[in-house]
């Protein structure tokens, strides 16, 4: 069942009537009918004209409200006191400039702007207007920067950097290839370092259910707690698999924590699982301890090929594009949402909270604390470089190769 109100549509009506009205004449109208359509015209009648309900009222009280006897020749006010652009506008025909010359980094060739340094808040450049000699509000100021289209906004991640001109060609590589080791039943990990993290009763950022003033307690300052250190969790996410593992070290991130970390991958979940496996597809980010211009990382590897005897493929991403490595968004990102508002008072509960992450897509994951010592600053020599058995793909081989076992 429809009412009445609901089948009237006086769109039309006030499209063609309303243009050649004044401001009085149109609130007595819309006001008119608003009281004629009795409950609910008043809404009505604001939506299809698209003026205020509060107008609508000025124009009620104005119908209500008996007419005074005038003296001939007297005008009757259109519109209502106060109405119309504000006298700051009307005074200074330069304040629109000069607004613009403020809040724009750039503008009028002028790098050293008033504001470039600090937040532009309406009372700041009510400030900066002050100082040029305009006296304006800064609730008019607010009104006059909504007129000219500007509006307060959050930084918004967009700018990877300069963009490699194969960028996307590597996109499709790593695609295509991935797809290949899938289709063979073979191995196909992504592998990263997540954040570091302080070990003790520090803030972590996010919030969770608590009973009213039971906030929980940590510090006030994030100095490293020497007796518990910090916890560098380096994962391997299965693509195929929908599983991570977690290795979480203490010492330092490096091209051999990053491979050992594969290495109890393989040995504790993987090489059972891919019994029949003859090679691994890794993709990694361009830096960091999987760096694509590591040599210690392609020596590990070498290690790694020569005890396993599986033949090691490998592609990064090109720069600037970590992001889009799988392993962040399909693991990492939910261990960070597991452990929200939870300090990581210990090893074993930052273990713990790890090992707990899953999705509604099935996610499982595995951790375990690595307390072996990975010195920094280690040097592979040309002559160690050479008995790696690397073979360079022929699109971008300083991003794609593979490591085959070393025959003995």
């Amino acid at each position: 069942m429809y009412t009445m109100l609901q089948v009237i549509d006086l769109t039309p009506q006030y499209n063609q009537l309303l243009p050649h009205l004044d401001e009085r004449s149109t609130r007595l109208v819309l006001a008119s009918d608003a009281l004629s359509l009795g409950r609910g015209g008043k809404m009505l009648v604001s939506k299809a004209s698209g003026v205020s309900r509060s107008t609508i009222d000025i124009g009620i009280g104005e119908l209500r409200k008996p007419i005074e006897n005038t003296q001939p020749g007297a005008t009757v006010r259109v519109r209502k006191v106060g109405g119309g652009r504000k006298k700051a506008m009307v005074n200074d025909e330069k304040i629109i400039a000069s607004i613009e010359e403020i809040v724009a980094p750039h503008t009028m060739g002028n790098p050293m702007n008033p504001l470039r340094w600090t937040s532009k808040s309406f009372r700041k450049i009510c400030k900066a207007l002050k100082d040029k000699g305009h006296h304006v509000s800064h609730e008019t100021t607010g009104k006059i920067l909504k007129d000219l289209g500007y509006s307060i906004q959050q930084n918004k991640k967009t700018d990877e950097g300069g963009k490699h001109v194969d960028r996307d060609a590597q996109f499709l590589h790593i695609n295509d290839t991935a797809a290949i080791f899938l289709t063979g039943q073979q191995p196909v990990i992504s592998v990263d370092c997540k954040k570091k993290e302080l070990i003790g009763k520090y803030k972590n950022k996010g919030a969770e259910w608590l009973p009213e003033g039971k906030a929980t307690e940590v510090k006030v300052y994030d100095f490293i707690d020497k007796k518990l250190g910090k916890a560098i969790p380096y994962g391997v996410y299965d693509i195929a698999q929908n599983e991570g593992f977690v290795n979480v070290g203490i010492s330092h991130d490096t091209a051999a924590f990053a491979v050992a970390t594969i290495r109890a991958w393989w040995n504790e979940v993987a090489k059972e699982k891919f019994s029949t496996a003859t090679k691994i597809y890794i993709t990694a980010d361009g830096g960091g301890s999987n760096s694509s211009r590591s040599r210690l990382w392609k020596a590990e590897l070498q290690t790694f090929a020569n005890e396993t005897g599986l033949e090691i493929n490998v592609s990064h991403y090109p720069p600037g594009t970590s992001k889009w490595n799988k392993i962040e968004h399909r693991l990492f990102s939910y261990i960070s949402i597991n452990w929200r508002a939870k300090p990581l008072t210990t090893l074993e509960v930052t273990l713990d909270l790890i090992a707990a992450t899953t999705t509604e897509t099935g996610l499982k994951v595995k951790s375990r604390l690595d307390e072996n010592n990975y010195p920094i600053k280690l040097k592979v020599t040309n002559k160690e470089m050479d008995k790696i058995n690397l073979i360079k793909n022929d699109f971008h081989g300083e991003w794609n190769y593979s490591i085959k076992p070393n025959i003995v």
